[in-house]
């Protein structure tokens, strides 16, 4: 494994980090967990093959993944730097307390290393970081409790550096990929500052892991579309960790591959890539995550499925592979095509990446669905 500097932290991590958000499930609906059994051992393989960084939150895995990842770190605690997160925005500081308090609980640890405001954007640290939950992170900080100040980010490049500049943050993890360099700049800039980057979905949240013809054969040398998004990440130097959420042990294995090769891509592969990513710009306005912020739809419209199905035509041009995931959607009666929408614009108001949900479904379903 290699091994880079967390900003300011004075932190050695693993450039690979584990993200903790899409472990392998069983049951159905609310009654859904981790299934132990497959994940603790994809966590203890990670561990023991030199990754020293997992990432967690309240709500992740049907609010389940927090312990199971308490239950993995038993024999491990030392060696590793947990991230988790508070969704609280509110002015209740009890509430606030009650996240931490069951975050360490659910852990099963005295602190947690990397605490985040989650889903930070600037408009929320000026109007409630500045005024109130500063102070909450500073008191937890003071009793032990956590030891780093930290914060997810979903917002624009603009705000971005301005919360670097405001000196708060010792870390921030946030969305870099191939298909999203919006915040390019601003990492430099972080890093510059002693910043500590995390990038969050540096396969697309999934997006980049199917195969593509185009993809495939952009760099020499690398087959797999996985492979190829992770290292472009890696490739940037200005950042410290790119967290995979694995589900599988071959994602664990796979992922380690690469993140053990010191090799990384030359100035021409960043260059085809450039070139590939500028012919295909027009998809970057409809990108999505696969965060599913914007989940649960009051009409069931099963929006991060149908965007999914929609960049395979609209990134690959695989157009029949496309139309047939949107196709699969509705079946057995889970979910609902675009056609469903009310356009009520509740999912736009949760989305992190601020897109025209309701528009861009109307032309995804134009695309995707049959004459």
């Amino acid at each position: 494994m290699i091994y880079r500097q967390l900003g300011r932290t004075g932190l050695e991590v693993s450039q690979l980090g584990f993200g903790a958000m899409r472990l392998p499930m069983v049951g159905a609906g609310q009654e859904q967990r981790v299934n132990r059994d497959l994940a603790i051992p994809m966590i203890h393989r990670a561990f023991e093959n030199g990754l020293n960084y997992i990432d967690t939150a309240v709500g992740y895995c049907n609010q389940d993944s927090q312990r199971v990842v308490g239950e993995a770190l038993k024999g491990w605690r030392d060696k590793i730097v947990v991230s988790t997160k508070n969704p609280y925005y509110g002015t209740d500081e009890k509430e606030w307390w009650t996240n931490l308090d069951d975050s360490l609980e659910r852990l099963q640890v005295s602190h947690i290393d990397i605490y985040n405001h989650h889903g930070i954007r600037w408009q929320r640290y000026e109007e409630d970081v500045v005024s109130h939950l500063g102070q909450w992170m500073m008191k937890a900080k003071e009793q032990g409790l956590i030891r780093h100040i930290c914060c997810s980010f979903h917002d624009s490049n603009e705000a971005l550096r301005k919360l670097v500049d405001s000196g708060y943050p010792e870390v921030i993890t946030l969305q870099y990929n191939i298909l999203d360099r919006q915040l390019e700049d601003g990492i430099a800039h972080a890093h510059e500052k002693g910043v500590g980057i995390v990038v969050m979905g540096p396969v697309g949240g999934g997006r980049l892991g199917a195969t593509s013809e185009v993809l495939e054969q952009l760099v020499p040398g690398i087959r797999r579309v996985p492979e190829l998004a992770l290292r472009f990440v890696l490739a940037n130097p200005n950042v410290s960790v790119a967290l995979s959420g694995m589900s599988t042990m071959q994602h664990v294995e796979e992922n380690f591959a690469t993140a053990a090769d010191p090799v990384s891509l030359s100035e021409a592969d960043k260059q085809a890539i450039q070139e590939h990513l500028e012919r295909m710009k027009k998809m970057a306005e409809l990108y999505c995550s696969g965060c599913e912020y914007c989940l649960p739809c009051p009409n069931d419209v099963s929006i991060p499925a149908i965007f999914a199905a929609y960049n395979v035509g609209r990134v690959y041009g695989l157009w029949g592979a496309a139309r047939s995931r949107y196709a699969a959607i509705g079946r057995g009666g889970k979910g609902a095509k675009a056609d469903a929408c009310l356009e009520c614009g509740v999912c736009e108001e949760k989305c992190p990446q601020m897109l025209r949900i309701p528009e861009q479904l109307k032309a995804a379903h134009r695309e995707l669905a049959p004459a």
